[in-house]
């Protein structure tokens, strides 16, 4: 088998990775697209040093970390999703502008409880929706 062609696969899942990257807007689909661009990387790894008939086979050890990489950036990235699902009800990076907690909302006519007012401020009535 010629070394070509793990290298155009590579080189075809990466280019695949790369525009998931940057074209989606779903979280889980971008996920999905960087652990493509991270088996794009390994398979390189790995034909390159097939090629170069590495005695000490580092293609294949830095393959062993990037796996483990992976792993934990998958876990990561996922309980990242799945909390800015809980809090937004949404996975679309377009609407996660901010990474605050949502701010509550007060109608205008509610007002703030005394207690809630400043000691410093002379007494007056502050609405909540003016906070």
């Amino acid at each position: 088998m010629h070394a070509v062609y793990p290298l155009v696969l590579g080189a075809l899942l990466f280019s695949i990775g790369l525009y998931g990257v940057l074209a989606r807007r779903n979280a889980i689909a971008v996920l999905l697209a960087i652990e493509l661009l991270l088996n794009a990387v390994t398979l390189n790894l790995v034909a390159f040093g097939s090629i170069l008939r590495d005695q000490y086979g580092m293609g294949q050890v830095f393959t062993l970390f990037i796996i483990t990489i992976a792993a934990a950036e998958t876990g990561l990235g996922l309980a990242i999703v799945l909390l800015l699902y809980r809090q937004r009800a949404t996975a679309d990076l377009g609407e996660q502008r901010e990474l605050a907690e949502p701010v509550e909302r007060f109608d205008a006519d509610e007002l703030v409880p005394a207690t809630e007012l400043s000691t410093t401020e002379p007494s007056t009535t502050v609405l909540g929706a003016a906070r």
